[in-house]
């Protein structure tokens, strides 16, 4: 009798493509940043294929670094690859027609095209921002808003999203708009730890939700407080004691409590409760679970203990949110 053995497992799923689509006199630090997180990521379980291309094989950059090795404009893009053009020199450059072109193809197969800094003004030309909310470099805004009168040009915004296409402000922004697109893609436990791990710290947009605890408190530089918050995040429902999650930290009780009240400004109970919440707001958006459910799954001894603490901070009994668009 011939046995079988267990089932192949299925081929892994490719990584997501992000594109850096470079126009000639590309500005360094608009592509070297994004690109940093994206590559980032991989080391968080959120690998990506990050491939620079261009209709040329190389492209020197505004600081006059010669890029080579560029793939060509490839010709499969379509829903869950990401496009991103970096900013160049509006004013003495000419984007190539078939960047162009390229980019209105890739929007039009269902791609999320982006744009850092100055790279809006190569989506205007193709095209994509006509009826659309942006922004540019705060130098830039009324410029790009004479040159494409039917975008809806946005000052004082760091990053824009609008119909599947991005754009963001100048230069630096660039990498906040990226953390913001890591946050959609693995959630804001990954946009953190990628801000973490370049020391910066995360700026969310004002048309965002402000209130993260995964995010509000991580902007400090203790690693053994990181560990602990990163273990909390990932067992809310866990009900490790002090002298446990010291062990996490490599401290004892009493300097942990004094260490996680220094970085973060509140206590590790605090903390633990905030996640808690956190996770519960996000578990009652599915409407399978039942209330009992996502109290036992946030760590509550029951429903009536998620109810009082869900009182406490938001003034009510538990709500389902509405559903994301």
């Amino acid at each position: 009798m011939s046995r079988r053995g267990p089932p192949p497992s299925p081929p892994p799923r490719p990584a997501p493509r992000v594109l850096f689509a470079l126009a000639p006199g590309v500005e360094v630090m608009d592509l070297a940043g994004p690109m940093q997180a994206f590559h980032e990521a991989a080391g968080f379980g959120h690998p990506y294929a990050v491939v620079s291309v261009s209709p040329t094989p190389t492209v020197r950059t505004a600081q006059g670094l010669e890029l080579a090795g560029l793939a060509p404009l490839p010709k499969d893009v379509g829903p869950g690859d990401r496009v991103i053009v970096p900013g160049y020199p509006v004013a003495t450059t000419r984007v190539p027609p078939a960047l162009l072109s390229w980019l209105r193809a890739a929007a039009g197969a269902g791609a999320q095209v982006c744009a850092v800094c100055t790279g809006a003004f190569a989506l205007g030309e193709a095209g994509l921002l006509d009826g659309r909310r942006c922004t540019t470099h705060w130098r830039r805004t009324q410029e790009l808003q004479a040159r494409f009168p039917r975008a809806r040009v946005l000052g004082e915004r760091l990053f824009v999203e609008d119909a599947g296409v991005v754009t963001s402000a100048g230069i630096s922004a660039g990498v906040d708009m990226a953390l913001a697109l890591l946050e959609r893609d693995g959630g804001p436990l990954l946009a953190s730890s990628v801000a973490r791990e370049m020391v910066v710290y995360l700026r969310r947009d004002g048309a965002q939700s402000q209130d993260s605890v995964y995010l509000d408190f991580q902007t400090h530089l203790n690693p053994g407080v990181h560990r602990v918050q990163q273990y909390l995040v990932a067992h809310p429902e866990a009900k490790a004691t002090l002298a446990e999650l010291g062990r996490v930290a490599s401290m004892s009780e009493r300097n942990l409590t004094r260490a996680f009240r220094r970085a973060t400004g509140i206590s590790v109970h605090a903390y633990r409760e905030r996640v808690r919440m956190e996770r519960a707001k996000e578990l009652l958006r599915n409407p399978e679970l039942t209330v009992e459910a996502v109290a036992e799954a946030c760590g509550y001894a029951d429903v009536r203990q998620l109810r009082r603490v869900w009182n406490a901070v938001h003034g009510g009994p538990p709500r389902r949110p509405p559903a994301r668009g």
